[in-house]
């Protein structure tokens, strides 16, 4: 059939109706859209979790395609075709129903990696989880293109036997693995440090809930980034030897090259298993005040291969776990207030202690400062007779990490308790006598 014959006057005036048809089916389905979504959003509001809210911001665009695509469609289907429209008719419709399906099967996928991403990963402490969402919401476009360029030449009859072949054969076999390999290292991320935890409270080998959570924390970030590790290097492995690559001699080569540099990487060894006893033995965990290899500082990060420490400078200190001989750990179960506070010579010193008693029993009946304090601070004894004046040992003992704060509050305390009772806190000072004494006017 020529142009001018399909294009005419009297082609239009039969076609009139089934636009006008398509339009208010369009028109309906856009009204009812309008008032679903409206309802969606007020339901939305009501839940904790932000998923129908992704779930709707994902689907706007593919439901307006569908709203589009059904309304012409409707007019195509009530409008008089020629039958020789009838093969092209077959070619096109399934491609744009595979073409708006898969676009909308990608942003509910979308849609569920960014939930995923929002409010699972800021819960987990580990950042590969991150990483892995944020890879997938970036691939998953690029791959769900690829595939539905594929599928649609296919479908027009443009389609490559050898890629057809090679997606059958090793494409589905790397999908399923690269979701299991996904799916593994998220349930460990997951899992793992739950029954860590559980197992770590269990044990009941420390006694205060910020103990726990600092062995938990520690073996946490040790096994699962092992575990993780394992799991990689396995994936990598297999999809090797799905694509063709012979991994025995890649690991036969890797096997000669690691003994050869084995003799030089023998430090590397020593770190690791030392890092496996500081782990093993509990001696300092993440969140602890440490002083190891001449530094100290709050404990970062640790592995099997180093310890990380931020001091009070801000310094960043990196130490191979096999340089460590000496760990000593200041907030381990609990920690001590040590401090002396110097007197005058000439001031009563019972009442000075009990002044001192009476400010530590006053801190531990506060409801702020009570809750760091496990044993009350008190005048233990007169520890030096100085040049200047008496020092006074004064010792409490609190909770982890908690010893710097009560020690300043203490001291201003006493301050402040010294001053209302007129004990005087001495300053050095010198007598000078000389030999031969003035006499007296």
């Amino acid at each position: 059939m020529e142009l001018g014959q399909l294009f005419n006057l009297e082609t239009f005036k039969s076609l009139w109706l089934p636009i006008i048809s398509g339009i208010v089916i369009m028109i309906v389905l856009f009204i009812l859209r309008h008032y679903l979504y409206r309802y969606i959003r007020k339901m939305a509001e009501k839940t904790v979790t932000c998923f129908d809210d992704i779930m709707v911001h994902e689907t706007r665009i593919p439901t307006i395609l569908w709203c589009v695509w059904i309304g012409i469609f409707s007019a195509y289907k009530l409008a008089v075709t020629p039958e020789s429209w009838m093969g092209l008719e077959n070619k096109i419709i399934p491609v744009l129903y595979t073409a708006i399906g898969i676009y909308t099967i990608i942003m509910v996928i979308m849609a569920v990696f960014k939930w995923y991403q929002k409010e699972i990963c800021a819960a987990t402490s580990s950042s590969l989880d991150d990483i892995i969402m944020g890879t997938l919401i970036s691939g998953t476009p690029i791959v769900g293109s690829v595939l539905t360029i594929i599928l649609v030449l296919d479908m027009l009859g443009y389609s490559s036997a050898t890629v057809n072949d090679w997606l059958f054969s090793h494409g589905i076999k790397i999908a399923i693995l690269t979701i299991i390999i996904v799916l593994l290292l998220l349930l460990s991320v997951l899992i793992i440090p739950r029954v860590i935890e559980k197992a770590v409270r269990n044990a009941r080998a420390e006694q205060t809930e910020e103990e726990l959570k600092k062995r938990s924390d520690t073996l946490v970030g040790v096994i699962v980034t092992t575990i993780q590790i394992v799991i990689i290097f396995m994936f990598i492995l297999m999809l090797l030897t799905e694509i063709g690559i012979n991994v025995t001699a890649i690991l036969t080569g890797a096997g000669v090259i690691g003994l050869a540099i084995g003799f030089g990487a023998q430090s590397l060894v020593k770190d690791i298993i030392s890092g496996l006893f500081i782990i093993m033995e509990n001696q300092y965990r993440k969140g602890d005040v440490i002083k190891i290899a001449g530094e100290s500082g709050v404990v970062e990060e640790i592995n099997l291969r180093r310890t990380v420490l931020r001091d009070m400078d801000g310094v960043y200190h990196v130490v191979p776990n096999g340089e460590i001989r000496v760990s000593s750990n200041s907030t381990k179960q609990w920690s001590r207030v040590n401090l002396n506070v110097s007197v005058d010579y000439g001031t009563d010193l019972e009442k000075t202690m009990a002044v001192i008693n009476r400010v530590g029993k006053e801190m531990v009946e506060d409801p702020v400062w009570g809750a760091f304090i496990t044993s009350a601070p008190r005048a233990l004894r007169v520890d030096k007779l100085g040049d200047s004046g008496i020092d006074i040992k004064v010792m409490a003992e609190t909770r982890p990490s908690r010893q710097w704060e009560v020690a300043g509050e203490l001291r201003l305390r006493i301050k402040k308790a010294f001053d209302q009772e007129k004990i005087d806190i001495p300053y050095p000072h010198t007598k000078i006598y000389f030999g031969n004494q003035l006499p007296k006017p």
